[in-house]
Parts: structure tokens; C-alpha cells; sequence
């Protein structure tokens, strides 16, 4: 399974167990008027945005390249993944206005074994998917499957922050329904935001990462015959970079020598470095400094 199409399987099965949450979320919430349950419900239909942004932005993402689009549509991963992370803001904030509002009003629900029952069954299958979802992201390293692997995990504890202020209700103590509302807004709002700037970057081409930019630098200089490494630029193409960077050569190799050494480069670097999809090598031969050595 390619990076795609695991991210498309994973927006499916999302879609699948988070309607099925959805509903008996909604149904024992509208039947005990729990805010907690009722946020964690409009969180379930968060999930299923999020899960169909992921089985969409991974068909885009899947198409191969072609005259309009040179190197793919890699890019419609994160665009798709900006929108889940528009959409978790605002989840975010609605469940925090209403739970605020329950906490001054000191809004009551009715205590039901059937709260407990649908905590649980959320857990559960929140637990499923999230095991699913790491194991996919471990392998294909794809952001809209981080996203919704992070919204899983994230699920598994506000549900239990709901489960508490079920049994906390059962000893008369409402308050805390709407506190753990407010909680389960601030975690959608964190995730929303750590997503929304993972794709923010990328969609601004925003460069390689510092260290790998070092990593590839320090590769390059201990090549034979090549004294520098000059005017290194990166441009994302979604997940992966295009690296245009110039190397020092000893000005005394032969023009084919030098051209060999780049084209050994262009080939080498996007093999060794997974962020790399593609290296344009410019060859500058100089004289060699006294104390370069190889």
C-alpha cells in the first residue's frame, strides 16, 4: 500500500466508525443533556470532515504528474490537512462557548448507565483506529494520516475526561460536565493548531529543516575532488523538497570529470534522503585552497 492509498483507506474506516459515534453519541446526549457527551459528539462529526478531507486530499494527492503539474499533486496533502485543521478551530472554540455558558448557568444532566456505555464504546473503537493509523503513518510518513492519528489519540482522553464527568454526575457533581467540555475544546484547539502550521509551511515553501540541509551538506563535502558547497535553495512539492544547490570543484578535473560528479549527486541525494525528490547540481570549478584536504 503507496502513501495514498493508506491515507485514503484511512479517511474510509475513519468515516465508517466515527458515524457510527456520531449517532449514539448524539442520541444518549440529546437524552441526558450532557455537554461533555454533546461536545464529544460535535467532535465525532469533526472526525468525519477530517476522515473525508483524508480519503480526498489522498485521491488528489494519488493522481500521478502530468503537463500541468510537473512533479504531482504531493501538495494537495497538506492543503487537505490545512482544512481539518480550519475545521478543529472551529469545533474548537463552538464546544468552549457552550461549555463556558453550561458552567455559568449550571446546566444538570440526567445520570444514565448508557453514558458510561457509549464512553466506553468510544474508547474502544477510538483505540482501534488509532493503533491503525500508527502503524499506517509509521510507513508512509503522510500527514493527513498524522492528523487523524493524532485526533484518535486525542478522542481516547477527552472521552475519558468524559467518562469522569459521567461518574462525577452520578454523585450530583455537575460542574465538572462542563469543565471537561471546555477541556475536550482546548485539546481540539491545540491539535487544530499544531496541524494548521505543519501545512502552513509546506504550502508557503517553507525550506528543508536545518538539519537535514546540514546532513546533505556534510554528505557532499566529503566527495573527492569537490572543495564546497554554495547557494543551497529547496522548493516543497508536498511532502518531498527540489534541492538546486552549486558545488566548488578543483578547477584542474576535466569538464566530463565534473559533470560526472554532479550527475553522481543528482542520483545519490534523492536515494539517500527521503525529503529530496529531486537534485540540480551546478558545477563552479576553482582553484583548491592550501588546506583543503580529501
Amino acid at each position: 500500500m503507496n502513501r495514498y492509498e493508506s491515507a485514503k483507506k484511512v479517511g474510509f474506516l475513519g468515516i465508517t466508525g466515527n458515524l457510527f459515534l456520531l449517532i449514539i453519541k448524539f442520541i444518549v446526549s440529546i437524552y441526558s443533556h450532557s455537554e461533555a457527551m454533546f461536545a464529544d459528539a460535535i467532535n465525532s462529526a469533526g472526525d468525519i470532515f477530517s476522515s473525508l478531507m483524508t480519503y480526498i486530499g489522498g485521491k488528489i494527492a494519488s493522481t500521478p504528474s502530468d503537463d500541468d503539474h510537473n512533479f504531482g499533486h504531493g501538495k494537495a496533502e497538506y492543503i487537505f490537512s490545512l482544512l481539518i485543521s480550519i475545521f478543529m478551530l472551529f469545533i474548537s472554540l463552538k464546544i468552549l462557548c457552550d461549555s463556558i455558558l453550561a458552567i455559568i448557568t449550571k446546566k444538570e444532566f440526567i445520570f444514565s448507565f448508557f453514558l458510561v456505555i457509549v464512553a466506553l464504546t468510544t474508547i474502544v473503537t477510538k483505540l482501534i483506529l488509532y493503533l491503525y493509523c500508527k502503524n499506517i503513518y509509521k510507513k508512509s510518513n503522510n500527514i493527513l494520516v498524522k492528523s487523524n492519528m493524532k485526533d484518535h489519540r486525542n478522542d481516547i482522553l477527552l472521552t475519558m475526561g468524559t467518562l469522569i464527568s459521567i461518574i462525577l454526575g452520578y454523585f450530583h457533581i455537575y460542574y465538572a460536565d462542563g469543565i471537561i467540555g471546555s477541556i475536550i475544546a482546548l485539546y481540539i484547539l491545540v491539535t487544530g493548531l499544531s496541524i494548521f502550521n505543519e501545512s502552513y509551511k509546506v504550502l508557503m515553501d517553507v525550506s528543508i529543516d536545518n538539519a537535514t540541509k546540514e546532513d546533505i551538506i556534510n554528505y557532499i563535502n566529503k566527495k573527492k575532488n569537490i572543495i564546497n558547497v554554495k547557494d543551497f535553495y529547496t522548493v516543497a512539492t508536498g511532502y518531498k523538497y527540489i534541492a538546486i544547490l552549486t558545488i566548488e570543484v578543483d578547477g584542474n578535473l576535466k569538464t566530463f570529470k565534473s559533470h560526472q560528479i554532479a550527475d553522481n549527486l543528482e542520483q545519490e541525494i534523492p536515494e539517500k534522503f527521503r525529503k529530496i525528490y529531486k537534485l540540480t547540481v551546478h558545477v563552479n570549478p576553482i582553484k583548491i585552497p592550501q588546506n583543503k584536504n580529501h
